[in-house]
């Protein structure tokens, strides 16, 4: 055994070799970044950031089903409401999100027209937010008075005020299950509602929610009317939220039952009807020396039909007389008819 000692530039020597072989092979570790070089044609990695507060649970094709089903939803809605307030009401879909609870519930102003939905027979709870800058001004409407937006009051709706509300809620809600008819037969049901959107607890506050945002047009009068939707109710019928089980919704619309209520509703109606006895032509000369007495000739036969309007068409062909004492015409063909 020898007894030489190594001197202090031999140990020196002896940790500069060690450090470079072990930087040798800690140089290519798995986790090190690839780089893509241009010159050699090498492919670029793309990296995205993935959220781990807001995963995304609802797949893009029942997206574009909820979309596409809430889209039907609110051309029938906004039908229904302004048949329903004698006004022309415009609803149209602005978004369909995923989002968490907290989010959606710090979202909203405060106070609101907070609902708390059942949606029979599904499990939970679902959420119909009316904005108060649009229903304030509904119930004006509704009331008799004039649509404005001078004066919207910040506070929490009043009992006369929930009952006259209810009557809006309960046609979205009627709607809503016409809509949700291809995927669940829904009964929804009003539990309750609240002014202040942070006290109702519905979920935890990172539950992944589907929030479906509407805006509300009556005249210069805009607000938005958001349904949440969480996530965990539909997720036992999510198989059914597909591109094709909403495309029988907009057929199913036009029925016996639908064109009753439509013929009920336009029964009242007030339409004009002019008749038409002839038609001719002077000129600006002869118009300005009419008199009492004097006679305008046409060239209509006294036997041939008059025409008769509604709405700047012709749509009878009749003849006429006097009934009762008065004058009257008889309706003789329906134009477009055989």
């Amino acid at each position: 055994m020898s007894d030489d000692v190594l001197s202090r530039n031999d140990v020196e020597s002896l940790l500069k070799s060690l450090e470079g072989n072990a930087s040798a092979v800690s140089a290519p570790t798995p986790a090190s970044p690839v780089k893509s070089d241009s010159r050699k044609g090498a492919p670029k990695v793309r990296v995205l950031n993935y959220d781990f507060k807001r995963p995304e649970r609802v797949g893009k094709e029942q997206m574009r089903a909820l979309q596409s089903l809430h889209d039907g939803f609110s051309r029938n809605f906004g039908a229904s409401l302004s048949a329903m307030l004698r006004s022309i009401i415009e609803v149209r879909l602005i978004s369909v999100d995923q989002l968490t609870y907290s989010e959606f519930v710090y979202s909203l102003e405060i106070p609101t027209c907070f609902n708390l939905l059942k949606p029979l027979p599904l499990d939970g709870n679902w959420v119909l937010d009316i904005s108060p800058s649009l229903l304030y001004p509904i119930i004006d409407r509704m009331l008799g008075g004039t649509v404005n937006n001078e004066s919207i009051p910040k506070r929490p709706l009043s009992e006369i005020e929930l009952r006259l509300a209810a009557r809006i809620t309960n046609v979205f809600l009627k709607e809503l299950q016409n809509a949700w008819g291809n995927v669940a037969d829904l009964d929804l049901q009003v539990e309750r509602v609240e002014s202040n959107p942070q006290l109702v607890q519905i979920v935890p506050p990172n539950e992944v929610v589907v929030m479906v945002s509407f805006e509300l047009t009556m005249g210069a009068i805009r607000g938005t009317t958001n349904l949440c939707i969480p996530f965990n109710t539909i997720e036992r019928v999510g198989s059914k939220l597909t591109s094709n089980s909403w495309i029988g919704y907009a057929a199913a619309r036009t029925n016996n039952e639908s064109v009753s209520k439509m013929s009920t509703r336009l029964d009242g109606s007030v339409a004009d009807m002019v008749v038409t006895l002839a038609r001719t032509s002077i000129t600006t000369s002869e118009l300005f020396g009419l008199e009492v007495g004097d006679i305008i000739s046409t060239e209509k036969d006294i036997h041939h039909p008059l025409e008769v309007e509604i709405a700047n068409r012709v749509k009878f062909l009749a003849s006429a007389g006097a009934y009762k004492g008065r004058k009257a015409i008889k309706i003789e063909q329906i134009v477009g008819k055989s």
